[in-house]
């Protein structure tokens, strides 16, 4: 694929993400083209009427009661400059394309009356690798105008963009990249920066993430029953079938593929009827996730399919039934509720991550030497890492709580109530980094168990996924620094080795 192109499939959130990391270069399809520019004249039509409409003949928030005349050069610059707000950390790359390639998504609707010269401009910054400097903090939720407002602000000839690795004003960035600063348009400054792409971006490249995390849980779970010989029943199909809940019975299949060949399907192979609920529970809590994750994943494609812009332009086939239609999409409750979710649900997988590795590590539980040192002489073993992963269990653990539901009123109370969501996605990615350490934390350990278990046959699957583990980090003999391993096999599972595990689980 040589482009990805917007504006006549529904567009889902991995191809943003592909998109984003790849520096993919994006087009729009002609009917998108199409739907701009009837939108952009629709508009030209309404405001000959002489009627109020909000941010083009009216101020903005607070002073929407105040008429203004219509400016494109002076009245909607000043609202993308004034609204450069953004402090903090800095956008990567990566996630810049994807608040851009979100908003790109929402002109290919042609509601928000933006000129076919600006979007092409804004087309321009992303097929030219200039990447405006946008800070992550100044966005309430109910769009985010700040950090949209960084990225509009390089076509309004303010801000920073880079380019070529280096920072640069955002008129030079454009000289460099030879692109001629855009004239803006009566509603194009609100266009700019009145839309929920940034949580839509965002959200797209953590669902990314949370997928390949997904297929590494699996393998390390299912390793993790090699290594302490526990009991397969909980992952039977009838088991699975008493209680339907969503994703249990995919989860269950996709494990019980990873044992086919071993011994551990035998009758007989487990060494006890119940297990510690992080084993037997593991169907469950890895099915619930997966719901989580799907009901996320529908938030973001309902964002990335439909108009966020206030107000919205609605072009009529006769020009008489043209209108502007105020509303509340930009608001984002939905969105933040399902990645709240999300946040909880990876929380409860890393808690039973967790336990599992405590488990193996225990000798009186899995029969297994002490931390699973080979020679009980005084070694340490694996039990350094206990601390490791209470830490991190407890960093996710404090993500996972919710932003506050009640917001600071902005405005002059206009303003007086947001979602957070950015924040929110802020919170949930910093947890994703952590659940990858800790997940490779588990493969370290299960693959220590499964090796302290010589006469083993693991499953074809299993077997495959310990392969990959020690090709990545050798069986502890002695006493030796494990965070390299740690760090290693964190960045096996950014790799993508172990997405095939979860394969036809996600679109």
């Amino acid at each position: 694929m040589d482009a990805l192109e917007i504006g006549t499939v529904p567009l889902r959130p991995r191809a943003v993400a592909v998109a984003a990391r790849s520096g993919l270069a994006v087009r729009l399809h002609p009917a998108a083209w199409e739907r701009i520019v009837t939108g952009h004249e629709a508009l030209g039509r309404l405001i000959v009427s002489g009627d109020a409409i909000y941010g083009v003949s009216t101020g903005l928030g607070a002073v929407a009661d105040t008429r203004i005349a219509p400016d494109g050069d002076g009245v909607q610059r000043r609202v993308v400059l004034g609204r450069m707000v953004g402090v903090g950390p800095r956008a990567s790359a990566e996630q810049v394309r994807a608040v851009m390639l979100a908003r790109l998504a929402g002109f290919a609707e042609g509601r928000s009356g933006a000129s076919p010269e600006i979007v092409a401009a804004y087309i321009g910054l992303l097929n030219a690798g200039v990447i405006p400097v946008m800070p992550l903090i100044g966005s309430v939720g109910e769009a985010d105008l700040a950090p949209l407002a960084h990225i509009a602000g390089v076509l309004a000839g303010a801000g920073e963009a880079m380019i070529d690795g280096e920072a640069l004003p955002g008129p030079e960035a454009l000289a460099r990249a030879e692109l001629i600063p855009p004239v803006f348009g009566v509603k194009d400054g609100l266009a700019l920066v009145s839309s929920n792409a940034v949580a839509t971006g965002l959200g797209a490249l953590i669902l990314a993430d949370a997928e390949r995390l997904f297929g590494a849980w699996l393998a390390a779970a299912a390793l993790s029953f090699e290594g302490y010989r526990a009991n397969l029943a909980p992952l039977h199909p009838q088991a699975a079938a008493l209680r339907p809940a969503p994703g249990q019975g995919e989860v269950a299949a996709a494990l019980l593929g990873l044992f086919e060949g071993g011994d551990l399907v035998l009758p007989g192979a487990a060494r006890k009827l119940q297990d510690p609920l992080s084993f037997r529970c593991v169907v469950p809590v890895l099915g619930a996730c997966l719901a989580a994750l799907r009901g996320a994943t529908a938030a973001v494609e309902l964002e990335l399919n439909s108009s966020d812009d206030n107000p919205a332009i609605i072009a009529a086939e006769g020009a008489a039934d043209d209108a502007v239609q105020p509303n509340a999409n930009f608001d984002t409750t939905h969105l933040a509720l399902a990645f709240e979710t999300l946040s909880l649900a990876v929380a409860r997988v890393a808690s039973a991550q967790a336990a599992r590795i405590l488990r193996l590590m225990s000798a009186e539980s899995s029969g297994l030497p002490r931390f699973l040192c080979s020679a009980q002489d005084g070694r340490s073993g694996l039990a350094g890492v206990q601390k490791t992963v209470a830490a991190l269990v407890a960093e996710i653990g404090q993500r996972a709580g919710p932003m506050p539901i009640w917001s600071v009123p902005a405005a002059d109370g206009v303003e007086d109530y947001a979602t957070m969501v950015v924040s929110t996605l802020g919170k949930l990615g910093e947890s994703l980094e952590r659940l990858r350490l800790l997940c490779g934390i588990e493969l370290l350990v299960a693959a220590q168990a499964c090796d302290l278990r010589s006469e083993l046959r693991l499953g074809l699957g299993t077997a495959a996924v310990r392969r990959a583990v020690r090709g990545t980090a050798a069986m502890l003999l002695e006493d030796r620094p494990i965070a390299p391993d740690i760090e290693a096999l964190g960045a096996l599972i950014a790799s993508g080795r172990f997405d095939d595990f979860a394969a036809g689980m996600f679109r």
